[in-house]
């Protein structure tokens, strides 16, 4: 299979390089991205020698040529645009963090390519409108997220379904008190208890903003209302989520924590072939598996999506804006952690939304929140 990896240096692209490492002949990778990373770039490049490579900036692409010249160099926005839009691709993994999936993988759309999707954002901020011309161009958009993976892998006959229950593992502040998170340090807060993730995605899983925008993703890849979406603490991270049905039958998808496992699914989807963490799962091993409501008092930033998904238009890209650069703050200390929640609060508070923004109306709605977040912390 023909793919290429959007994000190739992040967590989730260099587990996937790993996915590929241990399924030789099966995959062709056609293009490589990685940012301003480019040692970690450079490696991979020797690994799977792809025919393009894009970084972020010019001159990053201009020393690569040099010490690999039968490869193509991009850069910047249009580089990655050019990639997901190459026809060659007969799968895109968009694991590229933040706004910057959304044009790629619309590129990919319509060009009919496949996308196995790991960016979360691109389908918060313009959900209603990447998965209505997926539909209209018969392009399937596999999720890359062990809850939605999960999901996808028990959802057969959707009108049939009760309810979608998305597990949280809770992150590690589930036995904390307000206090103890409001007084939480950047290191604390990258302490997760069962994931090994980006800094970014670590961070919205201590206040459950992550899972809140799972609800989000969910909504629109499966299109299902919100009053059927569920959200179940589980810290064990064994269930990755299950499917309810109307008769009462509940399926669910088990697994050790492992990327590996989601990754693999998407790329080959819909065929199954032995991987990495082939016979890892053990039921003695896994042991006793508990299960709790979420405290919506200790992370109101779940309360918060439930609220800008049920009421759409432009508010989830206001509520993804404001976190996602309020996030950025607090890794560089200028904020607190429970100050993520009060700015995106008062962001949300103070938007008018747009109901079915067009795309534009939605980047310049993400720009102008960026940029007051970015002006808040600021000071």
């Amino acid at each position: 299979m023909k793919i290429s990896i959007l994000g190739s240096t992040g967590s989730i692209g260099r587990q996937a390089i790993e996915v590929i490492q241990k399924m030789p002949g099966f995959f062709d990778v056609v293009s490589l991205t990685g940012g301003s990373n480019i040692e970690v770039l450079r490696q991979q490049i020797k690994l799977v020698n792809p025919s393009n490579v894009c970084v972020k900036s010019e001159n990053d692409a201009l020393l690569l040529k040099k010490e690999f010249p039968k490869i193509n160099f991009l850069h910047g926005d249009e580089g990655l645009i050019d990639i997901a839009s190459d026809t060659t691709n007969e799968r895109i993994l968009v694991s590229v963090s933040g706004k910057t999936g959304l044009k790629p993988t619309l590129a990919a759309i319509e060009n009919n390519i496949d996308v196995a999707l790991a960016n979360k954002e691109t389908l918060v901020m313009a959900g209603d409108i990447v998965m209505k011309r997926a539909r209209e161009k018969g392009v399937k958009i596999l999720p890359v997220d062990s809850e939605h993976g999960a999901i996808h892998q028990c959802l057969s006959n959707r009108d049939e379904v009760e309810k979608l229950i998305i597990t949280a593992s809770g992150g590690p502040f589930r036995n904390s008190s307000i206090e103890d998170i409001k007084n939480a340090t950047v290191e604390q807060t990258l302490h997760h208890p069962r994931w090994n993730m980006g800094k970014k995605i670590t961070i919205d899983s201590a206040t459950l903003m992550n899972k809140g925008l799972e609800v989000i993703e969910a909504h629109h890849l499966f299109n299902m209302p919100y009053d059927k979406i569920q959200v179940v603490v589980h810290p064990q991270s064994i269930v990755h989520s299950a499917v309810e049905y109307v008769d009462g039958s509940v399926i669910a998808q088990l697994g050790f924590p492992s990327m590996h496992i989601p990754i693999q699914y998407t790329l080959t989807y819909p065929h199954r072939f032995e991987g990495i963490e082939t016979r890892s799962f053990d039921f003695i091993k896994a042991g006793r598996l508990d299960f709790e409501a979420p405290d919506m008092e200790k992370f109101p930033c779940l309360k918060l999506a439930f609220e800008a998904g049920k009421q759409g238009g432009t508010l989830p890209v206001v509520m993804n804006a404001a976190n996602e650069e309020a996030v950025y703050a607090f890794l560089d200390k200028k904020i607190s952690l429970w100050q993520i929640y009060e700015i995106t609060k008062k962001m949300m508070d103070a938007h008018k939304s747009i109901t079915n923004p067009t795309l534009d109306e939605i980047l310049e709605t993400d720009m102008i929140i960026r940029e007051l977040t970015k002006k808040s912390t600021s000071k």
